[in-house]
């Protein structure tokens, strides 16, 4: 969620001649391209709100209950349109989340033994400390089986709190935050896959994995051609799908697969295409100064050839992670993730249901377990790796900016949404915990802002570039 360098430049630039641009340098996070962005996400989730609380909210509700059937022969998958957009578009998400925590354990801000451990301990605390809140208050009720409500975050909308602050605050800040979120998922998903799954049908799952294996086989061979791993990632999808379990586990899992080094470096791609622009210079020039058509095209296709090497010489220094980021988030931040909000936040604010929220343990136990319960957890468990010295902070990161990752760890938004409606069969239980998600999300996100602001208050490197910025 994170501006480029060049584009926040860009923006302190505007400054000095646009009293809009602070404004603007505040709200563009949230609709970074090249990055998974919330701001579509929050548009398309108040425009939910909207309609399911208006006069055809119960229309709206319809159109997404429709159930669409895709068959063949004896095969039928049948589910409503929403549960499609969960189960077909929503692994796309967690694919990029599976390759970015990739990228940040091998390269990035958490490639050390020591600051790799930071995150995952956090992410340890975060799980059990939310949970046992949420159990002490709804053990033995019938709202016990929405514990996992408090198991996960909301990746997207956590990052763009840390974007607001991308020129005052370490890339550390981000690099742990979207480690910390990534595994938190995975707990999630497999809370899903372990809670909430209901029938396993062992040959799918048998499917999937022999298609995972072949993806790593192809690895091994350094197979080029990317066809062949789009094709099994869609076995390893369908197959999780058909096995019972959510597939958005298929996402991750297929997204920690992805490289996250070039096949080739930029000194060995110089080396190998300096004869091949050669030859380009000489066919063009023979083709100019050739009298024959036939000559001349017989030297067009000769530059055509190297040019195609070149091509693929320059493909090849390009990380596959990289590629697959470029293609997919701005179809997820402006298609998927709007359609799962459109879909899914179905949140009345009904006085009925506002009232019985108020006087349930379900709601007080979201509440608790996301607000007090995710950053209680992550910080106890990273102080303590800290202390007993398996784990250690990234250079320039401090303690108040771990405080801000754990209290935006609060914000529960898309899988605790996700989740809830696994955990529970009525509506009225639903309702509730939607609107108990809804209010420790913002309850979540307007504290972490708070803590973001006085660690970048704090920050150095910050003052000083907000000094350079002013002058």
């Amino acid at each position: 969620m994170a501006l480029t360098p060049r584009h926040s430049g860009r923006i302190e630039a505007r400054a000095h001649h646009s009293p809009s641009a602070a404004l603007l340098r505040k709200i563009e996070p949230f609709f970074v391209i090249g990055q998974v962005s919330g701001g579509p996400l929050a548009i398309a989730s108040i425009l939910a709100l909207v309609l399911v609380n208006g006069p055809f909210g119960g229309t709206y509700v319809g159109i997404w209950d429709q159930v669409l059937r895709i068959s063949y022969g004896d095969y039928v998958f049948a589910k409503p349109l929403a549960e499609w957009i969960n189960d077909a578009l929503m692994p796309l998400f967690f694919l990029i989340i599976g390759t970015e925590v990739k990228k940040e354990f091998a390269n990035g801000s958490l490639t050390t033994v020591g600051t790799a451990a930071l995150p995952v301990a956090g992410a340890i605390g975060g799980l059990i400390v939310p949970v046992a809140i949420y159990l002490a208050l709804n053990l033995g009720t019938e709202f016990q089986s929405g514990w996992g409500i408090v198991a996960a975050m909301d990746t997207a909308f956590s990052l763009a709190i840390v974007g607001m602050f991308t020129t005052r605050l370490p890339a550390s800040v981000r690099g742990v935050l979207l480690a910390f979120a990534a595994i938190d998922d995975v707990f999630g998903l497999l809370v899903i896959a372990i809670a909430y799954t209901t029938a396993l049908e062992p040959w799918y799952l048998f499917a999937a994995g022999i298609a995972y294996l072949s993806i790593l086989g192809l690895q091994r061979m350094k197979w080029a051609a990317s066809a062949p791993y789009v094709v099994l990632g869609l076995i390893v999808w369908i197959g999780v799908l058909g096995s019972g379990v959510h597939p958005t586990i298929a996402g991750v899992a297929v997204g920690l697969l992805l490289p996250a080094s070039s096949r080739l470096s930029g000194r060995r791609f110089a080396q190998r295409v300096q004869r091949p622009v050669d030859e380009v210079k000489e066919a063009q020039a023979a083709a100019e100064q050739a009298q024959d058509p036939e000559a001349a095209k017989k030297h067009e296709v000769r530059a055509e050839r190297s040019l195609g090497y070149i091509q693929e010489m320059a493909a090849a220094t390009d990380q596959p992670a990289d590629r697959l980021i470029r293609i997919l988030t701005p179809w997820v931040s402006y298609l998927v993730l709007p359609l799962f909000a459109l879909a899914n936040v179905r949140i009345v604010f009904s006085p009925s249901v506002i009232s019985e929220a108020v006087h349930s343990p379900l709601a007080l136990g979201i509440i608790l377990g996301l607000v007090v319960g995710k950053p209680l957890g992550f910080m106890s468990a990273v102080w303590l790796a800290v202390r007993l010295r398996a784990a250690q902070l990234p250079a320039n990161m401090d303690w108040t900016m771990l405080l801000g990752v754990g209290t935006v760890a609060g914000i529960g938004f898309t899988l605790s949404l996700f989740i809830s409606e696994l955990a529970f069969a009525e509506v009225q239980q639903t309702e509730q915990a939607s609107l108990a998600i809804l209010a420790a999300s913002v309850m979540a996100a307007i504290i972490g802002y708070v803590v973001f602001w006085r660690a970048a208050a704090k920050n150095p490197a910050a003052t000083e570039q907000d000094d350079d910025a002013g002058g």
